[in-house]
């Protein structure tokens, strides 16, 4: 069964949401049979990197609040978080656009480390301070998880990914996703933001019945008595 989220790497929600759905599937009896695919959605595709701007200044500017509001109201946020076993420091992240981050993961992807790549990118930003929009620092990052320093400075600096995540933002309005995260199970359920832990435990359980239903997995009884030959001709 797959499970498709859609993600910004700059949207706390999704730190947290993604911390949700590991402690669901923690406890989920068929987690070995679900595959997990991260979808690209930029909350601000014309965001202009400025490392020289934090979150909660950037905040401030755009919403028109003081930066004691600010605190107040992000301190909620990072709340959730601690939660989750989660450290946010907004005063730290930097304001960053995210296609190049995207792409980063996309191209994780090709080699099945899509989601330690996405862990490593929201770890950097939320907590690390770092420029997620930096080549260097992607590259750096990239590595960290076992992806060749060469294969990603050339994906990075061609933008020959750009398509991929155009097309996930593409069909996440098809979908009608207004927000993220967002996890799509099997095409046939989906959760909307960082919902309370039975939601998801509930949802995984409805969408898999649903799944085994249409896809009816062979139970095989093993046993010492059973005599049989397989084909390598051993009987």
């Amino acid at each position: 069964m797959k499970i498709e989220i859609w993600s910004d790497v700059v949207c706390p929600f999704c730190y947290i949401g993604k911390r949700k759905l590991e402690k669901a599937l923690e406890k989920f009896t068929h987690k070995d049979k679900v595959e997990l695919e991260w979808k690209s959605f930029q909350l601000n595709p014309d965001q202009v990197t400025n490392p020289d701007l934090n979150t909660l200044e950037h905040l401030a500017q755009s919403k028109g609040w003081s930066m004691a509001q600010t605190r107040q109201i992000t301190s909620n946020v990072v709340e959730m978080a601690k939660e989750e076993g989660l450290e946010f420091d907004f005063e730290k992240a930097v304001v960053a656009n995210t296609k190049r981050a995207h792409q980063l993961i996309h191209l994780a992807k090709e080699s099945g480390k899509q989601d330690e790549m996405k862990e490593r990118l929201l770890k950097a930003y939320f907590s690390e301070g770092k420029n997620v929009d930096d080549l260097n620092t992607l590259i750096d990052l990239g590595k960290q998880v076992g992806i060749e320093e060469e294969k990603i400075k050339v994906t990075l600096e061609s933008n020959s990914l750009q398509e991929a995540v155009d097309q996930d933002i593409y069909e996440s309005r098809l979908i009608g996703v207004r927000g993220v995260p967002f996890f799509v199970l099997d095409r046939k359920f989906g959760i909307s933001g960082a919902q309370p832990d039975e939601v998801f435990d509930q949802t995984l359980e409805k969408a898999w019945a649903e799944f085994a239903k249409n896809n009816p997995v062979l139970e095989i009884t093993s046993g010492t008595e059973g005599g049989s030959c397989d084909l390598e001709g051993n009987c």
